[in-house]
């Protein structure tokens, strides 16, 4: 077919059908319920503490802080920073100048400056600090508000929640708060000044610079903090920073205080101004952002691996000839690994139920995620496909790929605090397309398209599904209202318009492979322009990353991104070991006759574009680990989602011929 034999066609096939998906920029990024984008109140008191979750506070313990809680806009804070851990001593350097971290011990990849920048001297008004750790001075607190000034209050804080004392210190410091707000007209009095109350760090020790320097108390291990904004009364909070209602960042608590001013921050710092959203109980919504957030990672490990371990065993079964060989125990290998990696999209919706309130929340997580596998594993195992030799292999692996899609399509409502979602904790993203998710939707289309290549196998219909698959991957993932993944779409364009040249028959040359690439390249900078030309509140790091190259920080983005990606291989051995495992893996499925992997040779001697997807696997993964900071763990993903799959593809060693009793084929 010569309508194939040129790149151009395939290119502009990719090009085009990802220009129809265009329009989906049009489609405003969630929150789209923000009742207030820009508050016209002024903040003029700005209450700071640590170590105050949700979980603290209620109204016979705490009434002050519940009084204000029930006056105020609400959220579930991140505090984590640059070093990982959490301190007051950096949450008050963060509130004042809108960076993650200490800027004297900053990196410098990360983007600090140093000496630290005071935001807040770009008011127009003046700046009255109070400590009021102890007991707050009434007079002065009085005499502050009288003015213009806005005032910062230092509440103190609280020790960590294995300390016994911490009961009867939430309860002093509920006396402190209320003492302040007296001073400044009373929680329910009209004339209160728009308050602004703050946990900026997880804990408050006495020695912050010893526990800076050891990191002896990791932010996420602590959990999400209490932020008020009396300006966005009876709404929970968000931000364009997270996205999510009812969680919001430290950093974002800087711009909501300038832009009350209408001032606007030195330099390009992350945070965005609070917003309001119209919900029903915003103070049980922040408390289960908390409660889920600190739960998570206790019940991911039992309610993932339960399922995944019976898959594993399926593969070792279909890995040993000897084992492979009997039909029965085959047959019952092959379903346990088909199924097993649908545990992933059955955690990514986890939060549809709040598992977090039973009494027993790692068991109740489990049963949740056993129950989604389970459905969807009944689609897999009973639909009409199963008749087909490689059908419920394929549905299984469309399954990932579709359901993991469609959550960062309809803004990515489940995934804040699910087992295989965003950690708000970390506060790495907060929504899209994070790269495990993108990893398990490389490898999973991949596995889909090898499955379907068996029974369509035209040239021209094998093209189409390709340019199809491939532009509804990159179209979501990069999409700013969904996926706002930068990296996604400069691994997919090479990948897929790769696996469209091979099965299409043309001699693939190494200036089609640049060409992609550049395709590629050009297709997230004209996404990433389209979404910096939206409102500032709107934008993801999409958009931001324009602001990056307009104000000449395009290099140390680069670096700093490098760095992170190559330093996880060497500061997690477990992430160096899957990346030494990868390498290996990317060699063997190219050089299957070679490394004398009968049937893995054999599943491409019956079905010749395996060898196909195989190579645009390889590309598509380590083109996503040099373009992302958290590389490894795309890596993972994808090959994690092969190591499974793939063995099930292959032919049983009773049907390929001259097959010894070694295991051969560790794919």
């Amino acid at each position: 077919m010569p309508s194939l034999r040129r790149l151009p066609a395939v290119v502009t096939a990719m090009l085009l059908a990802l220009g129809t998906l265009g329009a989906l920029l049009l489609v405003p990024a969630a929150p789209a319920r923000a009742e207030d984008t820009a508050h016209t109140d002024p903040v003029r008191l700005v209450i700071a503490t640590a170590g105050l979750s949700w979980e603290d506070i209620s109204a016979e313990d705490t009434p002050a802080l519940q009084c204000l809680a029930e006056h105020a806009g609400v959220a579930a804070m991140n505090t984590t920073s640059t070093t990982m851990v959490s301190t007051k001593r950096q949450g008050m350097e963060t509130l004042r100048s809108g960076y993650r971290g200490l800027a004297e011990t900053a990196p410098a990849s990360s983007g600090i400056p140093n000496p630290a920048i005071d935001q807040w001297q770009q008011l127009d008004v003046a700046t009255t600090e109070i400590d009021a750790t102890t007991a707050p001075d009434t007079a002065a607190l009085e005499e502050a508000l009288t003015g213009d000034d806005i005032v910062l209050v230092d509440a103190g804080g609280l020790p960590t929640h294995d300390d016994p004392d911490r009961a009867a210190a939430v309860q002093d410091l509920d006396t402190r708060v209320g003492t302040i707000l007296d001073a400044a007209g009373g929680c329910h009095a009209a004339e209160l000044p728009r308050t602004l109350l703050a946990s900026v760090a997880a804990t408050d020790p006495e020695d912050p610079v010893e526990m800076e320097r050891s990191g002896a108390v990791a932010s996420r291990s602590v959990g999400l903090q209490v932020v008020m904004d009396t300006g966005f009364a009876g709404t929970a909070l968000t931000s364009g920073a997270t996205k999510q209602t009812g969680v919001v960042t430290l950093t974002d608590v800087l711009p909501t205080i300038l832009a009350s001013y209408g001032a606007e921050a030195e330099g390009l710092i992350t945070g965005q101004p609070f917003q309001g959203v119209a919900e029903e109980d915003p103070q049980q919504l922040a408390l289960d952002r908390s409660l889920a957030a600190s739960l998570v990672d206790e019940g991911t490990i039992v309610a993932l691996v339960s399922w995944v371990l019976p898959g594993l065993a399926g593969v070792v079964v279909l890995l040993v000839p000897r084992l492979a060989r009997r039909p029965r125990l085959a047959s019952v290998a092959r379903a346990l690994a088909t199924i097993a990696p649908l545990a992933a999209p059955a955690g990514l919706y986890a939060s549809a139920v709040p598992w977090w309130r039973a009494e027993h929340p790692v068991l109740a997580l489990t049963a949740v995620v056993w129950a989604g596998a389970a459905v969807l594993s009944a689609i897999v195992l009973l639909g009409p496909w199963r008749r087909w030799r490689h059908g419920p292999l394929g549905v299984s692996a469309a399954l990932v790929t579709g359901l993991v899609l469609l959550e960062s399509a309809t803004g990515s409502r489940f995934q804040l605090s699910s087992p295989m979602g965003a950690l708000p904790i970390s506060g790495g993203r907060f929504y899209g397309i994070s790269n495990h998710l993108f990893g398990l939707v490389l490898g999973a289309a991949l596995m889909t398209m090898l499955c379907l290549f068996t029974v369509v196998r035209t040239p021209r219909a094998r093209v189409i599904w390709t340019l199809v698959v491939g532009a509804v991957v990159a179209g979501i993932c990069v999409t700013p209202s969904m996926g706002a993944d930068f990296g996604s779409m400069l691994a997919t364009v090479p990948a897929f318009g790769l696996l469209a040249l091979l099965v299409s028959g043309i001699r693939v040359r190494p200036w089609h492979v640049i060409a992609l690439a550049v395709a590629g390249g050009l297709a997230v900078l004209g996404v990433s322009f389209l979404d910096w030309l939206r409102p500032v509140e709107d934008r993801t790091h999409l958009g931001r990353f324009i602001d990056d190259l307009l104000s000449g920080e395009l290099l140390r983005v680069i670096t700093h991104k490098v760095t992170l990606n190559l330093s996880m291989g060497i500061d997690y051995p477990g992430l160096g070991v899957v990346l030494i495992l990868a390498i290996l893996a990317s060699v063997a499925i190219l050089m299957p006759r070679r490394l004398g992997l009968r049937r893995l040779a054999a599943l491409d001697a019956a079905h010749p574009a395996s060898y196909a997807v195989r190579v645009a696997l390889v590309v598509g993964v380590w083109i996503g680990w040099s373009v992302n900071d958290t590389g490894p763990v795309l890596v993972a993903a994808a090959m994690g989602i092969w190591l499974a799959m793939l063995p099930v593809a292959l032919p049983s060693p009773a049907a390929t011929p001259h097959i010894g009793d070694s295991l051969d084929t560790q794919a």
